[in-house]
C-alpha cells in the first residue's frame, strides 16, 4: 500500500463521510420540521432538501463502506480504485449539482439581520456543507488520479531500468 493510499485516502473518505452525516442530520431535521409545520418557502426548495438528504445518505452509506473495506484490507471486487473513482465521480456530480441549484434557489444571501437559528441560516448551512462535500470529492479524485499516475510512472521506470540492465548483460 503506497503512502498516498495509506494516509490521504482514508482521511479524505472519513472527512467526506462526516460531512455527509452532518448534511444528513440537518436535512432530515429540516424535512421533519417542514412536514410538521407545512412551512416550505417553495416546492422547489422542498424537493431540493430531499435531494440533499438523499446525497447525505448515499455518501454516508458508500463512504463508510469504502472506508471499512480500506481499513479491513478486503479484496472485495467493489473495493478497488476503479470503483472508488466511479463512485467519486457520481457523488461529485450529485453534490455539485445540488449545491449549485441550492445557490440559485436559496434566498437571503448571507442572512444579514437574521436570528442565529433561522431558516435562512439553516439553508445556508445546507449549501455550505454541499459545497464542502463536492470539494472533498474533487480533492479525492485528484489525489487518486495522481496516485495512479505516480504508480504507473514508477512501474514504467522499473521496466526501463530492467531492460537497460538486461541489454548490458548481452
Amino acid at each position: 500500500m503506497s503512502f498516498v493510499e495509506a494516509h490521504y485516502h482514508p482521511f479524505l473518505f472519513t472527512t467526506l463521510t462526516l460531512c455527509a452525516m452532518a448534511e444528513l442530520g440537518l436535512t432530515a431535521f429540516l424535512i421533519n420540521t417542514g412536514v410538521d409545520k407545512q412551512t416550505w418557502p417553495t416546492p422547489r426548495y422542498h424537493h431540493l432538501i430531499i435531494l440533499f438528504c438523499f446525497n447525505g445518505a448515499w455518501t454516508t452509506l458508500f463512504g463508510s463502506t469504502y472506508l471499512l473495506w480500506l481499513v479491513d484490507g478486503a479484496g472485495h471486487i467493489l473495493a478497488n480504485v476503479a470503483s472508488s473513482l466511479a463512485w467519486l465521480l457520481v457523488t461529485s456530480v450529485l453534490w455539485g449539482s445540488a449545491a449549485g441549484v441550492m445557490h440559485n434557489t436559496r434566498t437571503g444571501g448571507s442572512c444579514p439581520g437574521s436570528p442565529i437559528i433561522s431558516r435562512c441560516r439553516q439553508s445556508l448551512t445546507v449549501e455550505i456543507l454541499g459545497w464542502a462535500a463536492f470539494g472533498l470529492c474533487i480533492l479525492a479524485i485528484i489525489a487518486t488520479c495522481s496516485w495512479l499516475v505516480a504508480g504507473r510512472q514508477a512501474a514504467l521506470k522499473a521496466n526501463i531500468s530492467e531492460a537497460d540492465s538486461a541489454s548490458r548483460l548481452v
